[in-house]
C-alpha cells in the first residue's frame, strides 16, 4: 500500500471543475472507475516524433523511382510462410 502524502477534501465549482492543490504536474490521465473512484496519473506531453528534412526528401526519391518503374525484383518471403 502506498503512503497518502496529502489527503483533503475539494468541492467541484460551478463549470463542474475541481482543483488540485500545489499539484506537481500540468496533464493528467484520468480514469473514473465504477465505484466513484477517480485515479489522476500525471503526463508529460512530449514533442511528437518528426521525421527529419533528409529522411522526407529519401522518401520523396523512392516514390520517385518507384512511379519511374525503377525498382528491384521482388523479394522471396515463401520461406517465412506456414
Amino acid at each position: 500500500m502506498e503512503t497518502i502524502l496529502r489527503e483533503y477534501d475539494a468541492k467541484l465549482d460551478s463549470k463542474k471543475r475541481l482543483t488540485l492543490r500545489s499539484a506537481n504536474f500540468d496533464y493528467y490521465h484520468v480514469n473514473e472507475m465504477e465505484n466513484g473512484i477517480i485515479i489522476l496519473e500525471p503526463r508529460e506531453l512530449t514533442v511528437p516524433f518528426e521525421v527529419s528534412a533528409n529522411t522526407l526528401g529519401m522518401m520523396d526519391k523512392a516514390i520517385e523511382n518507384l512511379k519511374a518503374g525503377n525498382v528491384s525484383a521482388p523479394l522471396d518471403l515463401s520461406m517465412f510462410e506456414d
